[in-house]
């Protein structure tokens, strides 16, 4: 199906798929707690490819740089609906944590939400189902730090685009990657996107994975609004800090 653009309201999609959200969500979050091993570091930019995705040079962590606080300073961002297709649809909910699945073909082109710089990037399926979960359920994955000062994380992917790596810039709209169902989305093609502050220091999966719904920020970039999440980031932030393990044992997405 060829993409389009998603400025009109897209017809009703995937009532199926909606039906299985809780088989679907229970594979985004069937895990367990973290231990202190090298299996639950976060994968960076990978040096292993494919011929459709070239392989990024690997980023160097800065030990002990503080996390950044998320800052709505700049409400002047614009913010744009992460899946650049007519037939997506998502759930308002998801299982254990807050994030949202979002329904669409496989290949479908995935984007940047705003302007910012890339945070992570996991261009290696790690998944096994007999562990460890939760570090690596999301398959590959990119996650997105805002002008704004918040996270946007996108999993599941079929491929990244190429030159998409830790550092580089991007702007609202700039495609990162495609649709799909790697790491723990139960076969079926869908981004799991979630929104959170940019804690580090430590993987943070459970962080990453999302933290406040984004369902009414879909809703608007959906219809060419511009909602932002940066105060409600913020205020998560203030009253959690940056939790050094989950609080629940569900997995990631």
């Amino acid at each position: 199906m060829r993409s389009r653009s998603i400025g009109r309201r897209p017809r009703s999609a995937y009532p199926v798929l909606l039906l299985l959200a809780p088989a679907l969500a229970a594979g985004c979050a069937a895990g367990t707690r973290p231990t202190a091993t090298r299996t639950n570091v976060w994968d960076g930019p990978s040096a292993v490819a494919t011929a459709e995705q070239p392989a990024a040079p690997a980023a160097t962590p800065t030990p002990g740089r503080p996390s950044p606080s998320p800052s709505p300073t700049r409400t002047d961002l614009r913010h744009v609906f992460p899946v650049r297709a007519d037939n997506v649809d998502y759930h308002p909910t998801h299982a254990a944590y807050p994030g949202t699945d979002i329904f669409a073909d496989c290949g479908e082109p995935v984007v940047a939400v705003t302007d910012g710089r890339i945070l992570e990037v996991s261009r290696v399926d790690r998944f096994d189902m007999r562990g460890p979960l939760g570090p690596y359920n999301g398959g590959l994955s990119v996650s997105l730090l805002g002008d704004d000062g918040v996270r946007y994380y996108g999993s599941h992917l079929s491929a990244i685009s190429a030159g998409v790596a830790a550092g580089v810039r991007v702007r609202a709209g700039q495609q990162l990657g495609r649709v799909g169902h790697t790491g723990n989305a139960n076969n079926v093609c869908h981004l799991h996107f979630g929104i959170s502050p940019a804690c580090r220091g430590h993987d943070d999966w459970w962080i990453r994975r999302g933290v406040i719904w984004p369902a009414r920020y879909l809703d608007s970039w959906r219809e060419r609004g511009n909602r932002a999440p940066a105060a409600e980031v913020v205020a998560w932030q203030r009253k959690h800090g940056c939790p050094k393990a989950p609080t629940t044992t569900s997995g990631a997405g």
